[in-house]
């Protein structure tokens, strides 16, 4: 569910969690607060960035990203158009900073995009379920908007990063099919390189896909923590809509699985979209 490319940007709340969490959790395991049921904390699906190539060596096949102020707007998602939307327009359809969902609350990421460059996969050909930021597939996004959905006095709860990718042409589909071919490749598992360590998929299962916009998949990832011990749930769930891919990934830090990405959060952000994306 997605880094937006920038070298040396840390990846938030979700990589600070991921870094650390495993070893917290196994304290807490030992001592038997794990067993209690305490609310966990998602290590949010998070996004790659930074290449210039895709997973699979091939040069990127999208234009540079609109300037910041929309002047280079074109086509509405789902409009039937081929351009991609521009970096403002698509913000506009993105949650607010502070917007409330039930008992979520939305914001920017503080440290940048969740998941950096330094988070690639092993074989490549999985990069897409690890991220869908610039350098995941061929094809590269023009404009992407980052925002992270939790609920504030939980610091351990589930989060949610949000991230909407707009695409030239073809784009958004050709990345859905890249995201898909992974899901075949990878169900097995694969290796997730971090920055500082190395994370085990022991499993990538599908799961239902919400009914929203041109066509959607979704994920659950059984993970192991980096002491090797402890089995770790994420939830990942990807919806295209015309040139546009609205990316949702969801983690807890706890060993208890969450089921899947909080429904509320992924009708919330479609509503949005599809009412501001209309012609």
């Amino acid at each position: 569910m997605f880094g937006a490319g920038s070298k040396g940007r840390s990846s938030g709340r979700r990589a600070r969690l991921r870094q650390v969490a495993a070893l917290a959790l196994v304290g807490a395991v030992l001592t038997g607060a794990a067993a209690c049921g305490g609310g966990g904390d998602e290590a949010s699906e998070g996004d790659k960035g930074g290449k210039e190539t895709g997973a699979d060596g091939k040069a990127s096949a999208s234009a540079p990203a609109d300037d910041a102020d929309g002047s280079d707007a074109r086509d509405p998602a789902g409009s039937g158009g081929t351009g991609a939307l521009s970096q403002r327009d698509l913000s506009a359809l993105a949650f607010a900073d502070g917007e409330k969902i039930g008992k979520y609350t939305a914001g920017e990421f503080t440290l940048g995009a969740p998941l950096g460059e330094d988070y690639t996969a092993d074989p490549a050909v999985c990069q897409p379920l690890v991220s869908l930021a610039k350098g995941a597939t061929a094809v590269d996004p023009v404009s992407e908007v980052h925002r992270n959905v939790d609920v504030a006095e939980e610091m351990l709860g589930t989060t949610v990063a949000v991230q909407l990718r707009s695409y030239n042409g073809d784009g958004a589909a050709s990345v859905m099919k890249a995201l898909g071919a992974a899901g075949k490749a990878c169900a097995g598992g694969f290796v997730e390189n971090r920055a500082v360590a190395k994370g085990q998929y022991l499993k990538a299962e599908p799961v239902k896909a919400p009914d929203h916009g041109d066509e959607a998949q979704a994920y659950r990832f059984t993970i192991l923590d980096v002491k090797g011990t402890l089995k770790l749930y994420e939830y990942l769930t990807v919806v295209r809509s015309g040139t546009t891919t609205l990316s949702f990934r969801a983690d807890i830090t706890d060993t208890k699985d969450i089921g899947k990405v909080p429904e509320e959060v992924i009708t919330a952000q479609w509503k949005k979209f599809e009412a501001g994306s209309k012609p």
